[in-house]
């Protein structure tokens, strides 16, 4: 685990910055609508837009708690389909990827 320790600390990091800007996301899709009509539309659109992020925001979280309990438990930087080692430069691009190379390409992921 001390080998992913700065990691761990890194993950932790982006977690942080994800809830963030998850609640400002929940925060500024709960502003109440404009009275006019066309700016209703205009928010409804940007709604949507907000919705999606905070979806993506959400999924992003998961996926960064899930590779800190990988480490936890001393299974973080294998790849959960061959079991083979997940290169250390697409760790360090992608922190919570499941998948190496190889597998990501097979599968189409983009873990």
């Amino acid at each position: 685990m001390k080998e992913y320790e700065e990691v761990r600390h890194s993950l932790i990091d982006m977690l942080e910055d994800l809830d963030d800007r998850l609640t400002k996301i929940t925060h500024d899709v709960k502003e109440p609508l404009d009275k006019d009509f066309e700016e209703q539309a205009t928010q409804a659109e940007n709604d949507e837009v907000l919705d999606g992020l905070g979806n993506a925001a959400r999924t992003e979280i998961e996926m960064v708690k899930q590779a800190i309990a990988r480490i936890d438990k001393g299974q973080y930087g294998l790849c959960q389909v061959c079991g083979q080692p997940i290169s250390k430069e697409r760790l360090k691009a992608i922190p919570y990827s499941t998948l190496c190379i190889k597998c990501a390409s097979q599968v189409g992921a983009k873990q």
